[in-house]
């Protein structure tokens, strides 16, 4: 039996695995590692602040954190999103004003999406307590049960499988609020298993490339260190480089017990492994941006194929 002609399976695996193709976008990876850089500054200066005791510094430095992280990922889904259409991509300027002046519309959406959920557990909360009252309510209790188990369990599936992933990139894509809240119902309703599954594959081609930038970090840390010690004669402790290629630091070494060492190219090397731990980061953040746009994209092209065959 063939697909439905509005899905075309293949043809949105194909878009998905065009989204490696995001590793070649330097505004995105520029962006986004920009903006994982100045968001990691401000947490350590949150955390600073509160070590010190100044409990509103660390408040407000960790609340600029999570702007910055926000933003910076909203303007690199809009570069990202310029890429998946293959269309001229906007400069890294106009990608953050585009964030600044749209991304608002992502928090409305999530808000609205939240606020149903509140209203199902209410609804739910509603019907335990009614199942409170004598004779009938053991009865209303067992059917509350498999209809909460079900409901929940779609609701789950839902948030983190088609409106988490998708809600973003039709944002990035220009919808308003009401627009992007009619399409992912419409996915909900018409093919929720179909973009469960393309989710999946994006989160799966995004940990394989994470795999594939650890085993190299993990490779090439080794041979450094040892040649670090050869070459400069600094007695430079693996565990040390290791350590900083994957965003640990002294303050996190020295109560640990690992060996370390208390010089200036073991602060350098901390440094510099910190630089490529977040360009690890970066590498599989893009490929999963670039592949929920490609799966919006699928779908949108979905929804338009059945409006053409209703209309027909």
């Amino acid at each position: 039996m063939n697909p439905p002609a509005d899905e075309r399976p293949l043809h949105a695996l194909n878009r998905v695995l065009e989204s490696l193709e995001a590793v070649r976008n330097g505004r995105a990876l520029y962006v986004l590692l920009a903006s994982f850089a100045l968001g990691g500054l401000l947490l350590a200066m949150a955390r600073a602040a509160l070590l010190r005791g100044a409990p509103a510094w660390g408040v407000l430095d960790a609340g600029l954190a999570l702007t910055v992280a926000f933003y910076g990922g909203n303007a690199a889904g809009l570069l990202l999103m310029d890429q998946a259409r293959a269309q001229p991509s906007r400069g890294v300027g106009r990608a953050v004003r585009d964030a600044l002046g749209g991304a608002h519309r992502l928090i409305v959406v999530l808000l609205a999406v939240g606020l149903a959920g509140l209203v199902l557990v209410a609804a739910l909360a509603g019907l335990l307590w009614i199942s409170r009252v004598p004779v009938l309510g053991t009865w209303l209790f067992g059917l509350v049960v498999p209809l909460g188990v079900v409901l929940i369990g779609a609701a789950v599936l839902t948030t983190t499988a088609v409106v988490g992933p998708l809600a973003a990139p039709a944002i990035w894509s220009g919808l308003s609020v009401r627009a992007t809240l009619a399409f992912l119902q419409r996915q909900v309703r018409q093919r929720l298993f179909f973009a469960a599954l393309l989710n999946a594959a994006v989160g799966l081609l995004a940990a394989a490339v994470a795999a594939l930038v650890s085993f190299a970090v993990l490779s090439g840390g080794r041979a450094v260190a040892g040649l670090a010690v050869l070459v400069t004669g600094v007695e430079l402790p693996p565990q040390q480089l290791l350590a900083g290629l994957f965003g640990f630091g002294l303050r996190t070494l020295g109560p640990s017990g690992a060996a370390v060492a208390q010089n200036p190219y073991g602060a350098a090397a901390l440094v510099g492994g910190g630089l490529v731990f977040a360009l690890v980061l970066v590498l599989p953040a893009v490929v999963y941006l670039r592949g929920t746009c490609s799966v919006f994209l699928a779908l949108q092209e979905a929804d338009a194929l059945r409006a053409a065959a209703r209309d027909d």
